[in-house]
Formats: C-alpha cells, structure tokens, sequence
C-alpha cells in the first residue's frame, strides 16, 4: 500500500501556476526523489502533502487518508532553511522539537544522547545554536526530524553543508531508515546523490510532470548505443561505423553511426588491434538526463515508466 498518494494536485499563487495536475506515489522502503529546477513546484508539492496548503484541485492521502493532528507526529519533516532556535543550547532546543511531535521527556533522554553521538555532536551539546558551524546545524536538524522515528520522512536538500564525511554519514543512515520500511521522499539538486540513493523519482518543471519512474527504467528509456573506451594508445583519425569521436578526461567516447551496435565497435577496436583498457556502454548520467528533459519541457509531454 501507498504510504503517500498525490493525485492530480493544482495550485495557484494569483498569475503563477505552482502546481498543475501533479501526481505520483511513494511507498514504505523506498526513497523518492522529488527533482526539479528552482521554482518549479517542488517546495509548493511538499507543503501541500504536508497539509501546510491546501490544493485548489486533487487531492493526498497519507498513510491511508487525508492527514490529521495524529498522522503529524508520525512524519519527519526536514525544510530547505534551517529552523533551529539559535540562542539556546542545542540539546534545550532538540529537547524542545522532539517534544512537539509527542515524545515524552523520558524518552527524549533515552534517545537523545544515541543521535548526538552518531551525528559527532556530544561535544557540542552544551553550545547555542549560533555558535555551531553550518555543517553542525544541518546534522542537529536532521536529529530533530529522525528522533521521534517517523513513519514519513521528507528532506530537502539534506546535503547542504555537510563534508564529504558527513555526507556519507548521512547517506548510511537514510539507507537504514529505508530498509527499516520507511517512506522518503527526497528533493535535491545533487544529481549524484538521487543515483546512489534513489529507487524512483519524480521530476517537475513550471509546476508539471516532465518525467516519473524508476531510476533504472529512466537510465534505459535514455540508453543510446554510444560507447566509452579507455586506450594506451593512439586512436586513429577515423574508426569504421562510427560518425564521432570525443575525448572525455580519462574516457572517450565513440558515437556510432545508424544501425551500428557497440558490439559492432568492439569487434572493429579489437580487429585493429588498439589496447582497450575499458569498454563500456555510455549511459546517460542522471544530470545529462535532467537537463534533456527540461530543456523539452516546453512540450509538456510527461514520460511515465
């Protein structure tokens, strides 16, 4: 079952239409990427699912219908803009969030102190806010919005910084929420992030679907037959079957002409005897598909895989 299900939303800010016919639906153990350029309905689709809007058409059902007072302190929320209270200490303010969404103080201190120590944050316990680092301030949210373990997770942009080291950390631990059954719903401009995270996604642009499904369907719906290879040596000027040759870093990439298979192109390399060490089909990375798409969607056509 659905743990969330948004069918056909609309909203409208006076002239702007944020939202339109919007739809899609997300279920436990699985994170959802929610993507978009900026202003592109995102933030609005998030507050509308969050009962913060309320749509002009459509319509969401959360964990089995429509949301209630009960239903909010089973979702964790983590917004783009840090929304801690800056002058007091930061276990008082963790204390404080958790509290609203039900905890009991005993509770609190059962758990509390397990998160400051696996988000590095122990030693800062008894620092305000405002004298955290912003990378510091991001973990603490991410401990406000985890800590009374929500049945719905919702994060955006849960990256924003974190060092590498912390961005692993946080990886691992949305990892383990997943495979705890969870449902998240994910929004971020880090294309990398979606791909090593994500099991399906949505993107919207001017407030409509340009493209929803599963990640690995998406990368198939965009397979083309260009190939990368990695030689030692020289290529020559021109390879038979193929139209176009582009270095790429370490990598090159070979566009075959129509009706001429990679496989075609290894058997060419090999006949001529040029060195491969590497031989791959050239799929599309997530952001080249992200800004294909966009670029397209003037046409409002959707791609649903």
């Amino acid at each position: 079952m659905q743990s969330i299900r948004v069918n056909n939303i609309s909203k409208r800010f006076g002239d702007t239409q944020a939202v339109k016919d919007v739809s899609f639906e997300v279920v436990p153990g699985e994170i959802f990427g929610l993507l978009g350029p900026n202003g592109s309905g995102k933030t609005t689709s998030i507050r509308i699912i969050l009962d913060i809007f309320k749509p002009d058409s459509g319509s969401v059902s959360i964990l089995g219908g429509p949301m209630s007072e009960a239903k909010k302190n089973q979702i964790g929320y983590l917004p783009e803009e840090r929304g801690l209270y800056q002058d007091i200490l930061l276990d008082k303010c963790l204390e404080y969030l958790a509290t609203l969404k039900g905890m009991s103080p005993q509770q609190i201190k059962q758990k509390l102190p397990a998160y400051l120590e696996e988000f590095d944050l122990s030693a800062h316990k008894k620092k305000k806010v405002k004298e955290l680092s912003k990378g510091m301030q991001q973990k603490a949210q991410l401990i406000a919005t985890l800590i009374h373990d929500p049945q719905v997770i919702i994060i955006d942009e849960p990256f924003s910084a974190l060092d590498p080291l912390n961005t692993q950390l946080v990886k691992d631990i949305l990892k383990k929420q997943r495979d705890a059954g969870k449902t998240i719903i994910m929004c971020t401009h880090l294309m990398n992030q979606v791909e090593q995270l994500c099991d399906k996604i949505v993107l919207v642009d001017k407030g409509e679907v340009l493209l929803y499904g599963g990640l690995q369907e998406i990368y198939e719906s965009f397979a083309t037959d260009d190939v990368h290879i990695n030689t030692s040596g020289a290529l020559p000027a021109a390879i038979p079957g193929v139209q176009k040759i582009e270095r790429l870093n370490t990598m090159i990439k070979l566009e075959p002409q129509p009706g001429v298979k990679p496989q075609d192109i290894l058997n060419t390399l090999v006949s001529q005897g040029i060195q491969l060490n590497a031989f791959e089909i050239a799929v599309p990375s997530l952001d080249e598909i992200f800004i294909k798409v966009v670029k397209k969607g003037g046409t409002g056509d959707e791609q649903d895989l």
